[in-house]
């Protein structure tokens, strides 16, 4: 199977527009948030038991076809998030089975262990995978992978070599550059905007696992917590074996491996997206790839994309990168 000789297209003007009535990254961003509906098309749920002791709830929508997606979601979100429901959705009518998957405590049951997820969480991802290649018949399977999810994707393909069976990638809405998506998403307009939402979810969180380890989580003083730097050193970075956010940031991020991915894979992150501070365009790593190509609309938002029909362009773009001939 070719693996490279995809045009690049870091340099190149994308084809996404978006509706005349959505003005901004910011409107662009919180406008599919609040009011897309998408139904439920991954309706059958499996129980991935992990050797550590932890599980992963699999969400399936599949027939056995030859073409199989796995979908990862952002931060705080779940498999059924609207944005992964609608890729669903679109990849489902273009022949691939799909399997969505919820990060440790995000489907909706807390997991069983200290640690939860986190943006460099690739080892789960390996073992979806690795679940996945055993139990469906397919013989393609292509990733697609929104925000942090993204970052996962990306950072996984780039570790290890790709199983024969591993097609293609699409990763939309990449903080990258964690340490740059930081201080971006530390801007007073993105601090009230979204810093706050995602703190209160994690706070909560972290609120419901504390009768479970009382040793081992403080929560003295989270409520003073107000952004990620601040989050990330008081329990990201010792809940999950790195030094302090600065580590943690600098061995999550997924563009240290970008050059080493071995199979096409396409990071599109829009030009006015909130999140996304200048680390988070890697054009150098795109223009010496054969194989990771970089897509910069200049509108989109932060896992936006919307058009005015059923079907956003990020699923329209997707299917046509992963089915393009090469």
């Amino acid at each position: 199977m070719a693996r490279s000789s995809f045009p690049a297209v870091p340099l190149m003007s994308s084809a996404y527009r978006a509706p005349a009535f959505l003005r901004g990254g910011h409107l662009q961003t919180i406008h599919p948030a609040l009011f897309r509906r998408v139904p439920r098309v991954t309706r059958r749920r499996e129980r991935l038991e992990l050797a550590d002791g932890d599980f992963l709830d699999l969400d399936w929508a599949s027939a056995g076809r030859g073409k199989l997606a796995i979908l990862s979601h952002g931060l705080e979100a779940s498999s059924q998030a609207p944005y992964i429901q609608g890729m669903a959705t679109a990849l489902i009518a273009r022949g691939w089975d799909i399997l969505a998957w919820n990060y440790r405590g995000c489907s909706g049951e807390m997991n069983r262990l200290l640690p939860f997820y986190h943006s460099g969480a690739s080892h789960d991802l390996h073992e979806v995978v690795e679940h996945a290649l055993k139990v469906h018949p397919a013989e393609q399977v292509d990733l697609v992978g929104f925000s942090l999810g993204g970052n996962m994707t990306l950072k996984y393909l780039g570790e290890r070599e790709a199983h024969p069976r591993l097609h293609r990638a699409v990763a939309f809405s990449v903080p990258c550059d964690l340490a740059c998506s930081s201080v971006r998403l530390s801007a007073r307009v993105n601090q009230l905007l979204y810093m706050e939402r995602f703190l209160r979810s994690l706070r909560q969180k972290l609120v419901a696992k504390k009768p479970s380890f009382p040793e081992q989580i403080d929560l003295q003083g989270i409520g003073a917590i107000r952004n990620f730097r601040q989050f990330d050193n008081r329990f990201t970075a010792p809940l999950h074996g790195f030094r302090d956010a600065e580590d943690y940031w600098a061995r999550a991020s997924s563009r240290p491996f970008l050059p080493r991915i071995k199979i096409p894979a396409l990071l599109v992150n829009a030009a006015n997206d909130p999140f996304l501070g200048p680390g988070c365009f890697p054009r150098e790593e795109a223009e010496a790839s054969e194989c990771f190509h970089l897509e910069v609309p200049e509108d989109g938002g932060h896992v936006g994309f919307s058009t005015q029909g059923r079907e956003y362009w990020s699923e329209q773009r997707a299917a046509e990168f992963l089915s393009a001939e090469i």
